[in-house]
């Protein structure tokens, strides 16, 4: 099937592999080293080992060592809860005070499904969270349970994306990802709002690599793939999604993800800059308080089932819903090992040697 995304691009070196397990051990081990209390470094690991599975190694485990800096510098916090900002039934708001990420996403998943369960949505929106790694990897804990979930992240700190028609830059990427359940599997969209995404232009400028299209500006406005132009004095931006011709689409996503986590949330760009923050909003609906399991699954069978037979155009090998290839590799990679990026185990290193923690065994 062809696509353009980060597989597009050829890896700089030859990768290893190694048992998922024991990946999520190691990162386990590191933040509990750091003083992350051990329940919360295993959902960190867990998330960030689910990322890599299913191939978005640029928000699995290449973010570990900017998690351990940013405890060792304050900037996340190990111990303490979410404050309750507002709780109306459906709708939950916290305040994260820059807990760990993943550890907050998933207990507000479990209150949003309370919440939904009761409901038929629960709703909970997280102000001043730390960084909360790949959108995707939370999903499939919803749709196993026949759920839709949605989940939206911004980064109030963080400004690498211009609007359309603009030179300088106001949002981060800002993700947005859906899942649903299907008689062909889960369907898991994660996309930014962006074209690219600052992971992997920070990776490849490391590399000295270029992108493989235009996806960039530089200060001038002229568009670019190299991302050299993102770092240091220029003031290069990354385009909207839609890129030059169609990025207006992009923008107007940005937009609404500003609206229901920052805004929402109560808090992003208008406030002191945190680093490495995220606003989120979540959602969790159970289609049975709508038109009943049942009738969900009838109407997104039949979509899901449209698009998977739909006859392929030149160069596609066959259509597949938004999620499969993850699900394949993920599949693929518990029963064979994990492949890391040859960099993410080289910055990690130091951290084990620190920390002392054993590094992992490749297979």
């Amino acid at each position: 099937m062809a696509t353009f995304n980060m597989t597009a691009i050829p890896p700089s070196a030859p990768r290893t592999r190694y048992a998922s397990l024991a990946l999520v051990g190691f990162a386990q081990a590191l933040l509990t080293a750091a003083g992350m209390p051990g329940d919360r470094a295993r959902d960190v690991a867990d998330i960030l080992v689910e990322a890599d599975l299913l191939g978005h190694d640029t928000h699995g485990l290449q973010l570990l060592a900017t998690y351990l800096q940013h405890i060792e510098a304050g900037h996340m916090k190990t111990q303490g809860e979410p404050i309750a900002l507002a709780d109306h039934g459906a709708v939950l708001t916290w305040d994260g005070q820059n807990l760990p990420g993943p550890w907050l996403v998933l207990r507000a998943m479990e209150i949003a499904t309370e919440k939904a369960k009761t409901y038929g949505s629960g709703t909970v929106t997280i102000g001043r969270s730390h960084h909360i790694a790949c959108l995707a990897a939370y999903l499939k804990r919803a749709t196993d349970q026949g759920l839709v979930m949605l989940l939206l992240s911004s980064a109030p700190a963080g400004a690498s994306v211009a609007p359309h028609g603009g030179l300088r830059s106001v949002f981060s990427p800002s993700p947005l990802a859906i899942g649903f359940p299907t008689g062909e599997g889960p369907v898991l969209v994660d996309v930014s709002t962006s074209i690219t995404t600052n992971g992997l232009t920070n990776r490849l400028r490391k590399e000295g690599r270029r992108l493989p299209h235009h996806w960039l500006i530089d200060e001038n406005g002229e568009p670019t793939d190299d991302p050299a132009v993102l770092a240091g004095a220029h003031k290069g931006t990354i385009l909207p999604l839609g890129g030059l011709d169609a990025g207006h689409k992009g923008y107007g996503l940005a937009l609404l993800v500003e609206a229901l986590t920052a805004g929402l949330a109560g808090h992003g760009r208008a406030d002191p800059r945190e680093p490495l923050g995220a606003s989120v909003f979540l959602q969790i609906l159970d289609p049975e308080a709508f038109s009943g399991g049942g009738a969900f699954r009838r109407q997104m069978d039949w979509v899901a089932q449209a698009c998977v037979d739909n006859p392929p155009r030149r160069g596609f090998e066959r259509v597949r819903l938004p999620g499969q290839m993850g699900l394949l590799r993920r599949a693929r990679q518990l029963a064979s090992g994990v492949e890391l990026e040859a960099s993410i185990l080289p910055a990690l290193s130091p951290w084990a040697e620190k920390l002392r923690v054993a590094l992992p065994a490749a297979l």
